[in-house]
């Protein structure tokens, strides 16, 4: 077991690494050689291609096999091996994860996914009749019924603003946000990035501005954490919500929700926790009988990332985007909808079709070639969000641009 272990993932990354710690990231990027060791490590169905990586993405071999290696475990004798013997490990993924972010652990609690993470904040926040909560209507559809709900049952009053795609500016982006904000705001809730088109904000800005206005600001980091390199200091926010299943490619149903030490005591948690846990970040994991292979394998997923590094990473996936969207850019009916300034995106991004159905040209790809990727349909704009990760190869990328290309000369099958 041990030894497959390590030929599944980690030693796939020894050998890709080995040589290359001082040649920058972007000079990797297009390195096939380097990268096929990477994609190696991943157990996809090659016959399809996935570009819907940013709903969930498969997890390197290494994470499988930790992960059946705690439930085989767990399964023994569950109330003393899961909760005696591994459950008390996820105080070593907790230390893990908030190196990784860049904070005290006492202020990392480990949830299912983002939306828990984010309802927590939406939720346990004492609001009044009247208060106001600003975000935008491109944000994630759950947090957006969660903000409707409180509408609803506390008369509260949501008010989203909307801006253009892609933005004329990052400056355009806070001035939204700014302008928006009266007397009555009391929260903010924005993406760190958009799961629409991979745009993303100026949050340390924004939260600054919060700040200052006497504002609780809840950041949105579903599609950000181990996508692109950043840390808490990047962000000086309070409150930060992810999913792990996504770019760290941890187990399916993981995530973490960051709260600042001076803030956990007034934000409820979303099951009951004792008094005694006011200040504890561990009250917002009081949710009952759950699985801890799930969050004890986060650790094998940090160590992957870890290993490819996080800038070579992040280079490789805006690589691949502009890879598909440089040679779409241009053409006769295409509009990218995602800024190609890296300080605005990185691997997500969206394309939109003159005349054609994106939920259409979504079922083609897959009838025609077993291709996913993700229609979307606003009230503002449509196109295909397309999110590659690591795995990807350029192959890959390549057929999808020339069933793009197929699409814009011979229209859709009737």
């Amino acid at each position: 077991m041990a030894a497959a272990f390590r030929q599944g993932g980690i030693d796939r990354i020894l050998a890709a690494t080995r040589g290359v710690s001082t040649t920058p990231a972007e000079s990797l990027a297009g390195d096939e050689d380097f990268w096929r060791e990477i994609q190696g490590a991943f157990t996809v169905d090659r016959s399809l291609i996935n570009l819907n990586n940013g709903g969930v993405s498969p997890s390197p071999r290494v994470v499988q096999e930790a992960m059946r290696r705690y439930l085989e475990f767990s399964n023994q004798a569950p109330t003393v091996t899961m909760w005696q013997v591994l459950e008390p490990e996820v105080e070593s993924v907790r230390r893990r994860l908030a190196a990784a972010f860049g904070c005290d652990s006492e202020e990392m609690a480990i949830t299912r996914n983002a939306s828990e993470s984010l309802e927590i904040c939406i939720f346990g926040l004492d609001l009044k009749p009247g208060d106001e909560v600003l975000t935008t209507n491109q944000d994630y559809p759950r947090m957006l019924t969660s903000l409707r709900q409180r509408e609803r049952r506390d008369g509260i009053k949501l008010k989203t603003i909307s801006f253009p795609v892609p933005p004329t500016s990052m400056d355009d982006l806070y001035q939204r946000f700014e302008q928006a904000i009266t007397p009555r705001t009391k929260a903010i809730l924005v993406c760190h990035v958009t799961n629409l088109t991979g745009q993303i904000f100026p949050i340390k800005r924004i939260c600054r501005l919060g700040r200052e206005r006497g504002v609780e600001v809840i950041v949105d980091g579903a599609h950000a954490f181990a996508h692109f390199p950043f840390k808490h200091d990047d962000l000086d926010c309070d409150y930060y919500g992810t999913s792990l299943h996504k770019w760290l490619l941890a187990p399916h149903g993981t995530g973490f929700l960051y709260v600042k030490k001076s803030k956990i005591a007034n934000l409820w948690p979303l099951m009951a926790a004792d008094k005694k846990q006011d200040n504890d970040i561990r009250k917002f994991e009081e949710i009952g009988t759950h699985p801890a292979a799930n969050h004890n394998a986060i650790s094998e997923a940090l160590t992957f990332h870890e290993g490819i590094g996080a800038e070579r990473k992040a280079a490789r996936l805006r690589f691949l985007k502009d890879r598909w969207a440089r040679r779409l850019e241009g053409q006769k009916g295409i509009r990218i909808l995602t800024p190609f300034d890296p300080e605005q995106s990185c691997g997500l991004a969206n394309v939109s079709i003159e005349g054609m159905n994106p939920g259409k040209v979504g079922s083609h790809l897959w009838e025609r070639y077993r291709m996913i990727v993700t229609p979307i349909i606003h009230e503002e704009f449509q196109g295909l969000r397309i999110t590659p990760n690591v795995y990807t190869t350029l192959s890959e990328i390549d057929t999808f641009c020339g069933a793009i290309e197929k699409l814009l000369k011979s229209g859709l099958p009737a």
